[in-house]
């Protein structure tokens, strides 16, 4: 997995006959200037279908390291509403914000000791 804090895509690619092929490219949102996305290469760690707190949740938790994630996009504590949807924007607390089915895709598909890279 590739994610560009710059334009603020993730991208999802494939080892096809020893050539890496891109799969999927999706809007993301990154950290804001004061709690950027962490940049350098990392590999998935463990993954959660839920985290959150009293009034936050997120769906689909895939660690890229510490305590920054892939994860959908804001929803209420329980998980029932959308609190923000917003994509392609840097408005996060350094975690990587996709829409749900993009998330979901990534906890289900992606492997742990997968590369991330981000730059």
């Amino acid at each position: 997995m590739i994610t560009s804090t710059n334009g603020r895509f993730t991208s999802i690619y494939i080892n096809k006959d020893n050539r890496w092929e891109m799969l999927y490219k999706w809007a993301c949102t990154v950290g804001k200037p004061s709690t950027p996305t962490p940049k350098g290469v990392f590999s998935v760690g463990i993954k959660y279908p839920a985290i959150g707190d009293e009034n936050t949740s997120v769906k689909y938790a895939t660690n890229i390291v510490n305590d920054y994630y892939y994860h959908s996009i804001l929803y209420d504590a329980k998980g029932l509403y959308i609190k923000d949807s917003r994509l392609g924007v840097a408005i996060s607390h350094g975690c990587v914000r996709l829409a749900t089915g993009n998330a979901q895709w990534i906890y289900d598909n992606v492997p742990e000791g997968s590369t991330i890279v981000i730059h």
